[in-house]
């Protein structure tokens, strides 16, 4: 297994302190906190650690409520709400140098038929026809307010191979767009033995969910993102629906778009496609998006 990919599972797999607490650490980020992605996906498994393994999550709603600081643990506290005859619901509060940082609800159901049906696939190129992230990134190494972020974003993308289908917004800055993006993903290796489960492969999607999904607002208005410091922005809530059974190490076609931005918000969504053309997740999330005031550091609400 490539050691990036094993650093992210080394990651996600959190350290139980009791029953029902849980205790994990960070990544540098990019911005100065912890990475939304990083800890919805450290909350999801904290609480699946606590229902039993044929309950699968089919949905999570979660808010961050303040910066996490990526040079403190951050613990993990489950509260079992329900366990009833065909769904599980459980709560968790992620809190750092005892405050709370992140909270998040999730429901887990017994496997069981019903109706069917979905939205049919959009069409997108292949993912092996586009550049990779360390092909495409340093192209705009001119676009980002620091030079070293260029550096912590290759960082942190290591373990994911995550291919942008149109120019990201970091590129068209000054360039107003349809407020749609495209993403193929997958991670960099192949899960196997104790690692090869459906908690791990939801827990690695739901790191990548929030990876380019607030930048659907930004193209709307042209506006070139976080890294580059014309814009101050950090992630409001977060919520995923698990509709299939999915491979994260397989390629993962991620269709975002934002219906509307306004009052110092906007909301972006996401459909997440197998290659095959199922509709495995949607996504949905609402952050801060502000036009910085001079002096404001970057990644602030």
């Amino acid at each position: 297994m490539d050691a990036t990919l094993q650093y992210l599972l080394d990651l996600l797999d959190l350290e139980q302190i009791d029953r029902d607490i849980f205790r994990g650490r960070s990544h540098p980020s990019v911005l100065p906190r912890v990475f939304g992605g990083q800890v919805a996906a450290q909350a999801l498994v904290a609480v699946c650690r606590t229902v039993p393994e044929e309950r699968q999550a089919h949905s999570l709603h979660s808010y961050f409520l303040r910066p996490g600081d990526p040079g403190h643990p951050i613990i993990y506290s489950v509260e079992r709400i329900r366990d009833g005859r065909s769904f599980t619901t459980r709560r968790v509060v992620a809190v750092q140098q005892g405050q709370p940082i992140f909270t998040l609800s999730a429901s887990f159901q017994d496997a069981e038929e019903g109706l069917e049906h979905q939205e049919p696939m959009p069409q997108a190129p292949d993912p092996e026809s586009l550049p990779t992230g360390e092909e495409l990134l340093p192209r705009y190494a001119d676009k980002f307010f620091a030079p070293e972020v260029l550096d912590l974003l290759l960082a942190a993308r290591q373990a994911i191979d995550l291919r942008y289908v149109q120019e990201p917004a970091f590129a068209t800055a000054g360039r107003p767009r349809e407020a749609r993006q495209q993403v193929w993903f997958r991670i960099n290796g192949k899960l196997d033995g104790e690692a090869d489960n459906p908690v791990a492969h939801l827990c690695l999607a739901t790191y990548v969910s929030d990876m380019a999904l607030l930048d659907s607002v930004l193209l709307a208005h042209g506006r070139g993102g976080w890294w580059t410091g014309d814009i101050v922005g950090a992630s409001l809530d977060h919520a995923m629906w698990f509709h299939r059974p999915f491979r994260a190490d397989e390629w993962i076609l991620y269709d975002t778009d934002s219906p509307t931005s306004q009052a110092g918000r906007g909301l972006a969504r996401g459909r997440m496609y197998t290659r095959d053309g199922r509709l495995a997740l949607s996504v949905m999330q609402e952050g801060v998006i502000r036009v910085p005031r001079r002096g404001t550091p970057p990644g602030t609400r």
